[in-house]
C-alpha cells in the first residue's frame, strides 16, 4: 500500500480526479475526514506547506505539491513528475509605475517565501532585508513596510486591485509528484507503477 499526501483544496481534487481516471473508481474524502483508505492507497489530506514534510519524514511515500513550495522548503525528496497543474509564478511586485532598482544599497522585501527571495537577491549580489509575512502581502509596499513583495501570482489580479504590478518573474511553478527516497527504493515497483499511470493520463491531455 502506498501512502499519498495531498494538499487540501483544488490540487487534492485534481489529483483524485486523475486517480479516478486511472482506476475507474471514486476517490472522495468523507466529510471532515483527513484519511481516505482504499485497497491500494491511503490518502492523507494535509496543509499545502506540510506535504513535503510528510513525504520527507516518510509519513507518506509520495505526495503532490507545488514546485514553489518544494523550492522554498528545500527538503530532500525525489521530484518524480511535473503534473502540469496549478500553474502559477513566483514574482516581484511593486507599486504601479515604480521600477525595480537593484543598485540600491538595500531593498526591503515582504514575502511568505523567505528562502526563494533570499536566493534570488543573493544571486544578484543585492542586499535584501527580508520581512516574513503570513498574509496580506500586498499591503506591505502601500504602507511603507517594504519596497517590493515576492508572492505567488496566477493572473496578477490581486496585485492590480491593490495598486501593484509584477515587475519581475522569479520562477514558474506547477504541481509535482514527489517521493520519499527510502520509499522509492523499498516500494519501487508500486511507486513506478503509479508514476507511469499518472504520466499516461497527463500525456493524453
Amino acid at each position: 500500500m502506498l501512502t499519498v499526501a495531498l494538499p487540501k483544496g483544488r490540487i487534492a481534487e485534481d489529483t483524485l480526479a486523475i486517480f479516478e481516471t486511472i482506476f475507474g473508481d471514486t476517490f472522495v474524502f468523507d466529510d471532515r475526514k483527513l484519511i481516505l483508505e482504499t485497497a491500494d492507497f491511503k490518502f492523507l489530506l494535509v496543509r499545502n506547506q506540510d506535504v513535503a514534510t510528510y513525504v520527507y519524514h516518510q509519513a507518506a511515500d509520495i505526495g503532490v505539491v507545488g514546485l514553489d513550495t518544494i523550492e522554498e522548503q528545500g527538503l530532500d525528496v525525489i521530484r518524480l513528475l511535473d503534473l502540469q497543474r496549478g500553474r502559477c509564478k513566483v514574482a516581484i511586485g511593486m507599486r504601479k509605475g515604480e521600477k525595480l532598482d537593484l543598485s540600491k544599497p538595500e531593498i526591503k522585501v515582504a514575502t511568505k517565501m523567505v528562502n526563494i527571495s533570499k536566493r534570488y537577491f543573493a544571486e544578484r549580489a543585492v542586499a535584501a532585508d527580508i520581512i516574513k509575512l503570513y498574509g496580506s502581502i500586498e499591503l506591505a509596499p502601500l504602507v511603507g513596510l517594504s519596497d517590493v513583495i515576492v508572492d505567488i501570482v496566477e493572473t496578477g489580479t490581486t496585485m492590480r486591485q491593490n495598486g501593484l504590478e509584477v515587475v519581475e518573474e522569479i520562477m514558474e511553478s506547477t504541481t509535482y509528484l514527489i517521493a520519499n527516497k527510502n520509499s522509492f527504493f523499498e516500494k519501487k515497483g508500486e511507486v513506478l507503477d503509479i508514476y507511469e499511470k499518472i504520466n499516461r493520463v497527463i500525456s493524453a491531455k
